[in-house]
């Protein structure tokens, strides 16, 4: 079952809206003008309700088909992201960003648009049996907005049973898919680190404990949880990333600050990596007399896709694109919030192809307008299917 017919001829509105969307790029909750776009294009198409501000400035469409039958599935949300990115973009594209220092550089703007042409479509037919509940949701990037809309009551308000979700993917070439079962995105982990030497004359190194020279062997050490610790058949990233100390070269500065984040695929690995940064923390600091103190905030749970409805995903996925456009891929270390939702319901997330792009978070990034009827064309085949009238 190739592209939907009614999609390739929807495909230049959804473009337009896209590039609307990708004009008026907004950040994390700040996303008012996006979420006024959609529910208006909601309300248009006829969704039986549509509901805003939940998780602040999430929107949600209701579209209700035929009477289920009793015992089968009745409810599944379909989730996209609307907010962009803090990043000047440097496409020169006609429908570049308006905003300075903001754009869309992950795609949101596709997944928005994508999810609305299906909205639209799913309106028009209702050719499926049960709810359809359209969650477009805020603050991806960094602010949970997928567990600021769940503790507002998304899925138990909506009667959501199961959950999906939708990525594009530069380097997979466009018309293609990529899914696995099980962890397929890592969890996120800030780390904090302040480190209190004794401060004092560059000359007189031997009067001070020097904080720069404490930051550089704790980051040396703390690169062996990886290397040493951690199984090296399991995944785990320690980076640190930010080193800030002194404002003078002739000054051993009394305090250093650095800054990392962490990386898992599984709960017992990233229990395992924060107890090891903490105790190699206080090793450093025993050894050298300098005082370390560690602020370590978990941010985003893995992404584990549920068997089932990944399988389930994978025949949609063939059905669209044919069985050489579906690819099994390995777990990546970037993280999603949308692993709240795969908590809270079983569900599917999918990686759509978005060709020889720029890859996500670069300001060269542009979302393959060509990727548009795959993603509208799945999101309607998998209603259609688990929801069979």
């Amino acid at each position: 079952m190739p592209v939907i017919n009614r999609v390739a001829d929807l495909q230049p509105e959804i473009m337009a809206w896209r590039h609307d969307i990708h004009q008026h790029p907004e950040l994390m909750y700040d996303v008012d003008r996006t979420a006024a776009f959609v529910a208006d294009r909601l309300r248009e198409f006829g969704c039986d309700e549509v509901v805003t501000g939940l998780g602040r400035t999430g929107v949600v469409g209701v579209i209700r088909g035929r009477k289920p039958v009793s015992g089968e599935l009745k409810v599944i949300g379909l989730r996209a992201d609307m907010d962009a990115l803090p990043i000047e973009e440097a496409t020169d594209l006609p429908y570049a960003s308006k905003v300075p220092g903001k754009m869309h550089a992950c795609g949101h703007d596709g997944h928005t648009a994508m999810l609305l042409g299906a909205a639209r479509y799913l309106a028009e037919t209702r050719n499926f049996a049960g709810d359809v509940v359209v969650i477009f949701q805020p603050a991806e990037e960094g602010g949970a907005g997928a567990a600021a809309m769940i503790k507002d009551g998304l899925i138990d308000r909506f009667g959501i049973e199961q959950v999906y979700g939708m990525h594009n993917g530069p380097g997979i070439p466009v018309g293609a898919f990529a899914i696995s079962p099980g962890p397929i995105m890592a969890s996120t982990d800030s780390v904090d680190i302040r480190i209190e030497g004794v401060g004092g004359h560059a000359a007189r190194p031997h009067m001070c404990i020097d904080s720069v020279l404490v930051g550089a062997q704790l980051i040396t050490a703390l690169q062996s949880i990886v290397s040493r610790t951690v199984d090296p058949l399991e995944a785990a990233v320690v980076s640190i990333c930010e080193f800030h100390a002194g404002n003078a070269r002739n000054v051993i500065p009394q305090i250093a600050e650095l800054k990392g984040t962490v990386r898992t695929l599984k709960a017992e690995v990233r229990d395992l990596v924060e107890k090891r940064i903490h105790e190699v923390a206080a090793g450093v600091a025993q050894l050298t007399g300098a005082k370390i103190t560690v602020e370590y905030e978990r941010g985003y749970p893995v992404v584990v896709n549920h068997a089932d409805q990944t399988q389930v995903a994978q025949r949609i996925a063939r059905d669209i694109a044919g069985d050489a456009n579906v690819m099994s891929m390995p777990p990546l270390m970037g993280a999603e919030d949308f692993a709240y939702m795969l908590e809270a319901r079983p569900g599917a997330f999918i990686f759509l192809g978005n060709g020889d792009s720029a890859g996500l978070h670069h300001p060269a990034y542009n979302f393959n307008d060509d990727a548009i009827v795959y993603g509208t064309s799945y999101w309607i085949k998998l209603v259609e299917t688990q929801l069979a009238a």
